[in-house]
């Protein structure tokens, strides 16, 4: 059996970091999670920590601004992978100096999970969202370190247990509104799925240096194919609402922000069309779908199912 590499996950207690450490078990890698002390005392994430270190991850104590114990923890694995909340990408600036001085990291996978932040056509209006992902990957890229970027789009957790109707909580079964002409295509991947496809990618050469794209197959509707698969599913037709792109730009600018980060996701999503407006393959980048074909993942309309 081929050596496996040993892999650091950074934010294991977080919901997809603890599916990526799980994984990363399974499939028979030395799993090692920096925990910070404060989570020893977490009753919200003791039980995460004692399931990993019973499934057999080595937890070392630490954090991302602690240089000594982030270092002496690098240069114990081959592969880092961070999954640190979007708000606090740009603290990954010391980890990535710390990579580049322990000089024994074959691949790193940062904390982006998410849209492509070099192709979004959205800067100006997001708030440095996806500016700061991209600064983290040109000081990844200016240190030559090893990368591969994880792009998946959207968890399944964020507005698709609404139907992408910001304010409510579930599926509407009366009314709603659909943005733009309805027509343009975004991405939704279930966590669990996510950390599946990061962990097969992570000792893969040909993601070496690459974007990794998650667009599988199921997973890709337009706001108009939502409604009509939730229809088919409760039996009933809804009163659908257009909200026009320049409308929807309206309402961005008249509502303050951060209440308008999910306004602007959706204007981004399926006005602008950034999960789904190039093609992977003359992008430069790989389908996580063709390369890893034997990954079951949750379908959209599965999950729609588990909210009926």
């Amino acid at each position: 059996m081929e050596k496996k590499s040993k892999v650091l996950i950074i934010g294991a207690t977080g919901r997809l970091g603890f599916h990526l450490a799980k994984f990363s078990i399974e499939n028979f890698h030395p799993t090692f999670v920096l925990i910070r002390d404060s989570s020893f005392c977490d009753p919200n994430k003791q039980d995460k920590i004692q399931s990993l270190s019973t499934a057999g991850a080595t937890l070392l104590k630490g954090s991302l601004e602690d240089e000594k114990s982030l270092f002496e923890a690098v240069k114990q694995v081959d592969v880092v992978i961070c999954s640190i909340p979007s708000k606090q990408v740009l603290d990954q600036k010391l980890l990535i100096r710390i990579i580049k001085q322990a000089g024994c990291i074959k691949r790193f996978i940062p904390s982006e999970f998410g849209a492509d932040p070099d192709r979004t056509q959205i800067s100006g209006m997001d708030n440095n969202f996806y500016s700061r992902r991209s600064e983290i990957r040109r000081l990844i890229e200016a240190e030559g370190i090893p990368y591969t970027y994880i792009c998946c789009n959207l968890f399944m957790t964020y507005l698709l247990p609404c139907l992408v109707q910001p304010g409510l909580k579930t599926p509407p079964r009366d009314k709603v509104t659909i943005f733009g002409d309805g027509n343009t295509k975004g991405v939704f991947v279930k966590d669990v799925d996510v950390a599946a496809f990061t962990i097969s990618a992570l000792d893969d050469p040909h993601t070496l240096n690459k974007v990794l794209y998650l667009r599988p197959p199921g997973n890709v509707y337009s706001m108009n194919e939502l409604v009509e698969t939730w229809e088919s599913k409760i039996g009933k037709k809804l009163e659908k609402i257009y909200v026009p792109g320049e409308e929807l730009l309206k309402q961005i600018k008249e509502t303050p922000y951060p209440d308008n980060m999910e306004l602007i996701f959706i204007y981004s999503i399926f006005v602008k069309g950034d999960h789904t407006y190039f093609d992977i393959e003359s992008s430069g980048g790989m389908d996580g779908t063709q390369l890893y074909p034997h990954l079951k993942y949750t379908t959209i309309s599965e999950h729609l199912d588990t909210l009926l």
